[in-house]
């Protein structure tokens, strides 16, 4: 019997997101998995994937979500719906809101205080409720973006990895979808039904990464194995677990 198409589609993520999490060791007994669901399809998707993974007990871990939300900049999820969506997969859902003092001068831009902001008041309650490890939903694309804005514009080989130990907290950045394409996320995502947020971001305006990603589809059409020859690069000088 031939797979209907998103059970293709979903089958390739799944040999991916397995293989992500073999190879760079994401997954262990006893780990307590705090998601950062911020409502994209990406996100969405991570929560899915660790969600089924939780219920087969191989390895034995926990694994709950949540968003961030932004008093001073009007840049909000569908709460109720991503409440549901993680009720239905009997996942526990966190919903905070924190803010920045937006009056203080600062040459830092609004949009990387937003980041850094939610961030950290992810990186809080991680270790409020004694997580040992944050999930973020970045495919692969995103890694090697990244990788492209570094090198281009800051002049140093680097990315986020697919697991990074921080230094200053007992916590591990983890990323299960390291080695899933943006492409399969999207499909999904469609086939799946998943609710597309609506963004109305204030600050929100055309960016590097914007950029960076139409120059890949450049030079993926040149060379369909520059994903790989990018990753492989990654992997070779240890970039990609750190």
């Amino acid at each position: 019997m031939a797979l209907s198409e998103i059970d293709t589609v979903k089958k390739k993520i799944v040999k991916a997101f397995h293989k992500a999490t073999a190879t760079y060791r994401l997954l262990e007994d006893g780990d307590r998995i705090l998601v950062g669901l911020s409502g994209g399809k990406d996100s969405l998707l991570l929560l899915e994937l660790l969600a089924r993974q939780a219920r087969i007990h191989r390895p034995a871990f926990t694994v709950e979500a949540a968003h961030v939300r932004m008093q001073n900049v009007k840049y909000e999820s569908d709460t109720s719906y991503l409440e549901q969506f993680a009720s239905s997969m009997g996942v526990r859902l966190h919903v905070l809101t924190t803010s920045f003092d937006d009056t203080v001068p600062t040459k830092k831009p609004v949009c990387f205080l937003c980041s850094w902001y939610r961030r950290k008041a992810l990186f809080n309650l991680a270790q409020q409720l004694h997580f040992n490890k944050i999930a973020l939903g970045h495919h692969q694309d995103d890694i090697i973006h990244t990788t492209m804005m570094n090198l281009f514009f800051q002049g140093q080989f680097s990315t986020m990895p697919a697991s990074l130990q921080m230094k200053k907290m007992p916590l591990t950045l983890i990323r299960p979808m390291c080695l899933v394409r943006e492409q399969d996320v999207a499909r999904y995502a469609a086939l799946a039904g998943y609710v597309k947020q609506l963004k109305s971001c204030p600050y929100e305006t055309v960016s590097h990464r914007h950029d960076i990603r139409l120059l890949f589809e450049q030079i993926e059409r040149i060379n369909p194995e520059a994903r790989n020859s990018i990753w492989n690069a990654l992997d070779s000088l240890g970039l990609l677990n750190q």
